[in-house]
C-alpha cells in the first residue's frame, strides 16, 4: 500500500513538472507591458522638435473593440497633450485584449534625438 502511495505521489510531481514547463511564457507577459510597448511605438517620431525631455502621464482604457481610448493626459505641454491624444486614442491593439473598461496610467517621456 506504502509502494502505491509513493508510486503515486511521484506521478502527480511528475505530471504537474510536464505541465509547469509547457506553459508558454508569452501568456505570463503582463498586459500592462503590451500597452506600454504598444504606446512607444505610436509616439515615436513626433511631429515637432523638442529641446528638452517632457513628461506625461496618461490615464487610458482599453474599449470593447480593443482600441485605446484616452482619458486624461497631465502634464504642463498643450504641444504635448493634443500630440499624445491624436496618436493613441482609437488606435487598436495588435493582440486581443480582455480587460475592458479597466484604466491604465502611463508614465510617458519623450526624449529629444540626437
Amino acid at each position: 500500500m506504502r509502494t502505491i502511495k509513493t508510486l503515486l505521489l511521484i506521478v502527480a510531481l511528475t505530471f504537474s513538472s510536464i505541465l509547469v514547463a509547457s506553459t508558454n511564457a508569452e501568456d505570463k507577459r503582463d498586459k500592462s507591458v503590451v500597452i506600454t510597448e504598444e504606446i512607444g511605438k505610436l509616439l515615436k517620431t513626433p511631429s515637432f522638435i523638442l529641446e528638452k525631455d517632457v513628461k506625461a502621464s496618461v490615464t487610458l482604457t482599453i474599449n470593447k473593440n480593443n482600441e485605446i481610448v484616452v482619458l486624461s493626459v497631465d502634464t504642463d505641454e498643450d504641444y504635448l497633450v493634443n500630440f499624445i491624444k491624436s496618436r493613441l486614442n482609437y488606435k487598436e491593439l495588435p493582440a486581443p485584449f480582455d480587460s475592458e473598461g479597466k484604466t491604465f496610467i502611463v508614465p510617458v517621456r519623450i526624449i529629444p534625438e540626437g
